[in-house]
């Protein structure tokens, strides 16, 4: 029996009219078997459009549609619900994605147009062996995980936590805070960072919603959007924490106290074997270090651990083992933040010639009162106050050899340690600024710029240096000034160098784990920048801060807002309809050979053996994203998709070939 199908062809303003000539597409359509209206509209996804569709469904009774306009990935969604409206099956909807992969790479009309009749004939012939294809549900589980203790992944768990879901709050290291507690103040405000941070990691630890996991990693993530199952896994402490005080005697007695470089004090200050990470740190509780301890390294400490002699509440517990725990949650938000590149990678800065050469971390620790030098700025080699003090942007970034993105940071970072430097130190040190442009491009960036560039004794050179030559008195730098056209020759006492900003160094396996995708720049990727910028294409997980790209504490933080807000959409659901276009398999065709379980990068494939013998496989459609890797990967055709069938796509080939 024929369908009747209806075409209705999108100007998109002029993105499409102005390459396609819509009304000859529209009248080619109306020549096609099985089109019993073809019509246009300026803006198809407007009120008036959508009006236009669904008044068309019920006049002509159709039973299809094809809507040729921008990508499906666009605005699919949108014109399910109108069709859906109108009076047929969701999924009886072919769009032609006549801009994107048209109109925008085309600039000879007639050509365009040509290419456009040829993408809606085969939405058409696959309209035609559309079938409805319904939904289930699925129970939502009301509680979610947050990969990422810094200041993103605090805002969202609290967010959760107050709009009465329990939040399960993951850190790998002992303390949650992340980069903003190593900061001594925030730009442009010059607000104290720990007066900001600290009150917010105290919410955390006592708000009843949350359970707070530090020192913990997440191994296995299982299920779907509104049910997963998760592992997470406690290293051992060493440490009781329900016995420990957090008195840091432990930490004073230990035989290994200051040989140890500090990870929060960027290398620059020296810890124990047995440490607090920082004064405020949340839980404030020791933990020691199990690559360092000669307790735990060689079954020996002395005579004896000086650490257990010294906590009088018998909290030094050395037998202590790692522990799996599973988590039940409807929703994760992954807010792991950044790491900054190893200027070791970029040989002629001389980072690894000097201990004068520094990164911007390292003088954040030195400029705190709470850093390894309480706050007094001095240069690592000899302890004494520099006199000049030379700042090097763009370390590694908008470099196509390293990361050609902006760090975003990097320039006001350098600009509020010039104001920081010249209150702690006075006019009497020289500071210069190399850079490539200086960005300020935040409320009150500009302004915070202008304030720096007027105050005395301070230089700003636009222009990259080429080498910074180490020598044992001096470090001198080369910098060709394009302000002036002028060479410059730089003596300074101290290099401070502004790192690109780049993905966590376990990005990649943390990606595998909760199968996301990454961008060809390593960072977490959006499903969409402009419309879903915090969702990923695996549904039920959410991304913010950092992890997806450079950003500073204001967007950070608001991203963790916007992703707790889709998250609570989720969680505020008793049930979900699950995702309807996924593989399923024609038992009679497949031989078993389980090609499609070795692609399946969702593990939603399994082998099932009947009573009679029979061997086959079988889909789990609560994993089952919808990829197709397996439909491509069968060698008999039992692997199908719905909504993609090969008697479907076929015919579309066949047409537009």
């Amino acid at each position: 029996m024929a369908k009747k199908i209806g075409v209705f062809v999108c100007h998109c303003g002029v993105n499409i009219a102005a390459t396609v000539d819509v009304k000859k597409v529209v009248d080619y359509a109306k020549t096609l078997d099985d089109v019993v209206v073809s019509k246009d509209y300026k803006y198809m996804c407007s009120n008036v459009g959508a009006n236009l569709i669904k008044d068309s469904i019920k006049k002509y009774k159709l039973d299809s549609v094809v809507i040729a306009c921008c990508s499906p990935r666009m605005h699919e969604h949108t014109f399910q619900g109108v069709v859906e409206k109108g009076g047929i099956n969701a999924f009886n909807l072919e769009i032609a994605n006549i801009r994107e992969q048209c109109s925008w790479v085309h600039d000879d009309k007639e050509r365009a147009t040509e290419k456009a009749k040829a993408l809606v004939r085969g939405a058409i012939s696959k309209a035609r062996l559309l079938e409805p294809i319904q939904t289930s549900k699925i129970k939502v589980t009301p509680a979610a995980l947050v990969v990422g203790g810094g200041v993103t992944g605090i805002q969202s768990a609290l967010d959760l936590a107050e709009e009465g879901y329990k939040v399960y709050l993951v850190e790998k290291t002992p303390s949650i805070g992340g980069r903003m507690a190593q900061l001594d103040k925030t730009f442009p405000t010059l607000d104290c960072s720990s007066c900001i941070l600290t009150p917010k990691m105290m919410e955390v630890a006592n708000h009843p919603n949350i359970e707070l996991l530090t020192y913990s990693e997440v191994v296995t993530v299982e299920g779907s959007i509104g049910n997963y199952k998760i592992k997470v896994k406690k290293k051992a402490r060493f440490v009781d924490i329900d016995k420990c005080t957090g008195c840091g005697d432990c930490m004073n007695a230990c035989r290994m106290k200051d040989r140890i470089p500090s990870e929060f004090d960027e290398g620059i200050g020296k810890r124990s074997a047995i440490y607090i990470p920082f004064p405020q740190a949340i839980p404030l509780k020791a933990v020691i270090d199990k690559d360092h301890c000669l307790m735990l390294t060689r079954g020996k400490c002395g005579d004896h651990p000086l650490c257990v002699e010294a906590c009088e509440a018998d909290a030094i517990d050395f037998k202590q083992k790692d522990e799996e725990i599973e988590l039940n949650v409807g929703v994760i938000i992954v807010a792991t933040g950044y790491d900054m590149l190893d200027p070791s990678s970029i040989y002629e800065y001389g980072y690894v010639h000097s201990s004068n050469v520094i990164t911007t971390l390292q003088m954040e620790r030195l400029i705190s009162s709470s850093g390894p030098t309480g706050g007094e700025i001095i240069c690592p080699s000899n302890g004494e106050k520099p006199k000049s003090i030379t700042y090097i942007l763009c370390v590694g970034s908008r470099d196509e050899t390293q990361c050609t993105w902006c760090c975003r940071i990097g320039c006001m970072s350098a600009l509020k340690h010039v104001y920081l430097l010249k209150e702690k130190l006075g006019d009497t040190v020289e500071i210069n600024v190399c850079y490539t442009d200086i960005r300020s491009f935040g409320k009150g960036y500009e302004e915070f710029y202008r304030k720096i560039r007027g105050m005395s004794n301070t230089n700003f050179f636009r222009g990259r240096p080429s080498e910074v030559k180490v020598y044992p008195d001096k470090i001198t730098i080369d910098v060709f000034d394009t302000m002036t056209n002028k060479l410059f020759e730089i003596n300074t006492d101290l290099v401070v160098l502004v790192p690109a900003l780049v993905p966590r160094i376990d990005a990649d396996d943390l990606a595998r784990t909760l199968h996301i995708s990454q961008g060809s720049d390593g960072f977490y990727l959006e499903a969409h920048p402009k419309l879903r910028p915090v969702d990923t294409f695996t549904g039920g997980v959410f991304i913010a801060g950092c992890c997806q790209a450079p950003k500073d504490i204001q967007d950070s933080v608001a991203q963790a807002s916007g992703a707790a807000a889709r998250a609570a959409d989720i969680l505020s659901k008793k049930e979900l309809e699950t995702e309807p276009l996924i593989s399923y398999v024609d038992e009679e065709l497949c031989s078993g050979c389980s090609t499609c379980i070795s692609v399946c990068a969702y593990n939603a494939i399994e082998l099932v053996k009947e009573n009679d013998g029979s061997i086959h496989a079988k889909v789990n459609e609560a994993l089952c994203m919808g990829c197709g890797a397996c439909v491509a990967a069968c060698p008999s055709g039992a692997m199908q998709q719905r909504g993609f069938k090969d008697k479907q796509i076929l015919p579309m080939i066949n047409e537009i070939s």
